[in-house]
């Protein structure tokens, strides 16, 4: 058995609370960042490390900052972590997204006044 570091650790426990924010199975985001399942089981457990071409995919893929693997700051709120997802989004995927959001205010808006 290979014995685990850390820093793989950290980072594997970041990778994985990031593919569940992302609502994804460990087949799925293995899919998505072109890694087997048994990797990213591998990293998210601190068995393996990451490649930094592989943080890369990570982050593109899931629109986060690397920050948020590398460091996993906690003490970020939510929204936070959103306004980072948003940032790197494209114009045309930002503009659906915000579309979408306004549609969910003006139905809470609407609920309230039932």
């Amino acid at each position: 058995m290979r014995e685990k570091k850390e820093i793989n650790i950290q980072i594997g426990n970041a990778v994985r609370m990031a593919r569940e924010r992302a609502g994804l199975t460990q087949e799925q985001f293995g899919e998505l960042v072109s890694l087997g399942t048994k990797n990213v089981s591998d990293i998210e457990r601190g068995v393996a490390g990451i490649t930094v071409s592989t943080l890369k995919r990570i982050c593109e893929k899931l629109s986060i900052s690397s920050d948020s693997i590398l460091f996993a700051d906690s003490e970020k709120n939510n929204v936070q972590m959103l306004t980072e997802r948003l940032e790197r989004l494209t114009p045309g995927q930002y503009a659906a997204v915000e579309t979408f959001m306004n549609q969910v205010f003006e139905l809470f808006a609407s609920l309230q006044d039932l």
